[in-house]
């Protein structure tokens, strides 16, 4: 299903099977493509989207046979036809490339998960006219395919995409239930202390929302946030020149809130190496004089429920390899500990 392309006039669309059970802002993510995200927000919070004629959040979950009123809103001329390829052949290209360079990890029952590079968008808006999931829909000719979440550009690793509508819905309430666990790696600056003898460190900082003046998104730790927790573990140490000493930390968010590792580490006083929008401008230029040139948060392990019990797990890895790999030696990360398959630091032989 799309959207038809009226972008003065009031639109009203009719939910179908397909979309039966999705939030309504993934929905007009997904639907309204080229439209700023900021925009599509900006609609939910003034009330301007409506589904049988009451305004929604959100997070409201459409159901099949709603009618759901969009407002007068411009967008991009269609980049994509009927069967997810990109009309435009220098796309075409692009999206080729990008998806050449996406190593699948795991393919299977509605669920693909690919190791994804730093710097690369998971879908187009914004000023980005192309993402993972607009690369794999136009190789792949699969309109359809969605994603499960998401990582931000800088963020490296594990991204889940659905290529059904069952798996879909499925994969999002493993997420909604906390059934589902991600584990990160994140560098980040200063000697992280563990809590006495426990070896994991329990981050309880309610995070909250904000856009600035230009549409950009930022995130806070305020008392107004939503409850979120994340789960830190010392896994190895080192140290750079001019930035003093460095940890390497798995992290586990066990809410799904927005730059959620991000903020909660830079409000325990140790922000991410590199990270753009919450480090330390001063230390992230002198790495890139280093050689250090993007933000260290790759996401690192995935295990996810099967539906046969909960003793059968999937379990998904995308190890450290190629420049980041090189990057982690570089840091003497390697000479200070090792991570053995459980995420545990284990002592160097």
């Amino acid at each position: 299903m799309s959207l038809p392309n009226k972008p003065l006039q009031v639109q009203h669309i009719e939910i179908g099977p397909d979309h039966d059970g999705q939030r309504v802002d993934n929905f007009l993510l997904g639907q309204l493509k080229g439209v700023p995200k900021s925009r599509i927000y900006s609609m939910l919070r003034n009330g301007e989207v409506r589904v049988d004629g009451g305004r929604v959040k959100p997070e409201t979950r459409l159901a099949e046979g709603q009618r759901l009123r969009l407002p007068p809103v411009r967008q991009a001329t269609p980049t994509t036809d009927s069967e997810g390829g990109l009309s435009d052949p220098s796309q075409r290209v692009l999206a080729q490339r990008m998806a050449d360079g996406l190593p699948v990890v795991y393919e299977a029952d509605g669920l693909l998960v690919v190791d994804k590079p730093a710097g690369v968008a998971v879908h187009g808006g914004s000023g980005i006219r192309l993402g993972v999931v607009e690369a794999l829909r136009a190789q792949r000719q699969d309109p359809m395919l969605e994603l499960v979440h998401r990582l931000d550009r800088d963020t490296s690793g594990l991204l889940m995409l659905a290529t059904s509508r069952k798996a879909l819905l499925g994969l999002h309430q493993q997420l909604r239930d906390g059934q589902m666990r991600k584990r990160y790696l994140a560098v980040v600056l200063g000697d992280w202390k563990p809590m006495g003898t426990d070896p994991t460190r329990l981050i309880k900082a309610p995070l909250l929302k904000t856009l600035s003046a230009n549409g950009e998104r930022w995130v806070r730790v305020d008392p107004k946030g939503q409850p979120s927790m994340t789960r830190v573990r010392l896994l190895a140490r080192g140290e750079l020149p001019g930035i003093g000493p460095i940890s390497l930390l798995q992290c586990e968010p066990l809410t799904g809130r927005t730059h959620q590792i991000r903020v909660h580490l830079q409000s325990a006083g140790h922000p991410i190496l590199g990270d753009p929008k919450y480090g330390v401008d001063e230390m992230n230029d002198l790495a890139r004089q280093q050689g250090l040139s993007r933000m260290y948060l790759h996401a690192w392990r995935l295990a996810i429920g099967t539906g046969e019990g909960d003793s059968q797990r999937l379990e998904l890895a995308a190890e450290p390899t190629g420049a980041l790999r090189r990057d982690f030696e570089a840091m003497g990360l390697t000479q200070v500990g090792a991570v053995n398959a459980n995420g545990k630091a284990k002592a160097s032989t």
